[in-house]
């Protein structure tokens, strides 16, 4: 297993130790919030590492985008749990995820790489951005990350129908 790889497993062994401190010792101290934000840099290191040093692997090209997902899934549901924000956005992004995810496995099938959109990325950081605002203890973020959160479930929309519509050809029912 290269570099790359490893620090993509060590992130997805992070996602319970996160959720573990979330849930026993709560967002009062921040260290599940700290584990969260490390783990996500992660994501950065490890797709650097991987184009750097020419470790791209399909290990790597189905495990790092996977864990991306369980992770800020992770995220989203203890928040729901903690009342902090809504089910109904959160099946909303759980939903969106789901559905592109299949969708690109079914171009994939057909030969059809789909790149991240601008809209995608710009979906990703909201994300990002919001989990880290309200998983922190920090009354002031809190308030900015909800605003934040409301932009990224309609980043989420936008992109996932995007995806959709920019690559309509990957639902031509001949193809499939």
């Amino acid at each position: 297993m290269n570099i790359a790889n490893k620090v993509t497993t060590l992130r997805l062994i992070l996602i319970p130790i996160f959720v573990a401190f979330y849930y026993f010792m709560g967002r009062d101290n921040n260290i599940a919030a700290i584990i969260f934000i490390i783990a996500s840099l992660t994501d950065a290191l490890d797709g650097h590492l991987a184009r750097s040093r020419n470790l791209i692997t399909n290990f790597g090209k189905f495990v790092d985008p996977l864990v991306d997902k369980v992770l800020t899934m992770a995220a989203f549901i203890v928040l729901v749990e903690g009342q902090i924000i809504p089910a109904w956005a959160v099946i909303i992004i759980i939903a969106r995820e789901l559905i592109i995810t299949g969708f690109r496995t079914l171009a994939a099938d057909q030969g059809i790489t789909i790149a991240a959109s601008m809209w995608g990325k710009a979906k990703t950081t909201s994300q990002m951005i919001a989990l880290v605002c309200l998983l922190l203890d920090v009354e002031v973020l809190n308030n900015i990350g909800i605003y934040i959160f409301y932009i990224a479930v309609a980043l989420t929309v936008i992109s996932g129908v995007d995806y959709i519509v920019k690559n309509k050809q990957v639902l031509d029912l001949e193809n499939i």
